[in-house]
């Protein structure tokens, strides 16, 4: 009985949702978007597609979302809005990470990504664009991915962090206290298949078309750079996904070691009381700002 009401209630958002969606004006972007991807359809097979379309929109996504991050260090104004402001980021820091990222990019994540083509012909996941689902549909997958792989994040992240086994793995991730967008995916080779395996449950859980795989890349690194970039930017639209973390609540995790295991949301180092320093540290601060606004 609690079942149908769930599905009947999920129908009626649904339902709800698409009535919305028709008194919305046609996307400007549709039509040029459909015109190119029916291109790539015409010209690429489904593994060139699966597997260097993965990698392009990976590669092209991930370094395109630190350049604002990158900039921000050149800018003196923005610096108001870094909380490290005693750890400047150093050329040498940056070059290392981005050499140990190439490494893990194409020498750990290619030979995952050229299972694409595999999972996608396995489950018979379509390409076309007349099966691609509405944007609605799309946003509400991506986010039931993040639920996902934000709980096994949450675990697997805190058993990373176990005294036995963090200096063998996870302290090279931690190796800079004062984290930096590239820095998202610096990590034991390791560390980047058991923490990334959270990112494919989902996907085996809601993919029922590519551009899903795609969609789901591209909101993921934009949340982990945006919480490894170590400036509290205002007006961040991101704040407007509930539960969400943020930058503040990653920064304290590298800053201290401990607590705050989650990747994205807060609910779970709510739930289990690890994000109690931070709590602690949250009230302390706003106690220094009213002291010295006095």
């Amino acid at each position: 009985m609690a079942m149908n009401d769930s599905v009947n209630i999920l129908n009626s958002a649904y339902l709800a949702v698409e009535y919305i969606d028709s008194f919305l004006p046609d996307n400007p972007l549709q039509q040029p978007f459909k015109n190119a991807w029916n291109y790539m359809l015409d010209n690429y097979t489904k593994f060139q597609i699966a597997t260097w379309g993965s990698l392009i929109v990976h590669e092209v996504s991930y370094f395109l979302l630190c350049v604002p991050g990158f900039i921000f260090q050149f800018i003196p104004y923005m610096q108001k809005y870094k909380i490290q402001q005693d750890k400047p980021e150093t050329w040498e820091k940056q070059w290392k990470c981005f050499k140990t990222l190439l490494f893990n990019h194409f020498f750990i994540q290619l030979p995952l990504i050229c299972g694409t083509y595999y999972f996608t012909e396995y489950f018979n996941i379509p390409y076309g664009w007349e099966e691609m689902p509405r944007w609605y549909v799309l946003v509400a997958q991506c986010f039931g991915c993040a639920v996902i792989e934000d709980a096994w994040h949450y675990f697997l992240h805190r058993l990373l962090h176990h005294k036995r086994i963090y200096k063998y793995i996870h302290k090279v991730h931690h190796e800079f206290t004062s984290p930096f967008g590239m820095q998202a995916e610096y990590a034991h080779p390791l560390e980047t298949l058991i923490l990334g395996t959270g990112f494919f449950i989902g996907i085996v859980v809601f993919c029922n078309h590519v551009v899903l795989l795609w969609a789901w890349v591209i909101c993921r690194l934009m949340e982990t750079i945006d919480v490894h970039s170590g400036y509290d930017v205002p007006l961040n639209p991101l704040h407007l996904v509930p539960f969400y973390a943020g930058v503040r609540f990653h920064d304290f995790h590298h800053m201290n070691f401990i607590g705050n295991y989650a990747s994205t949301f807060t609910w779970w180092d709510r739930l289990f009381g690890t994000d109690s320093q931070f709590i602690a540290y949250q009230e302390k601060e706003k106690k220094k700002q009213c002291i010295t606004k006095k």
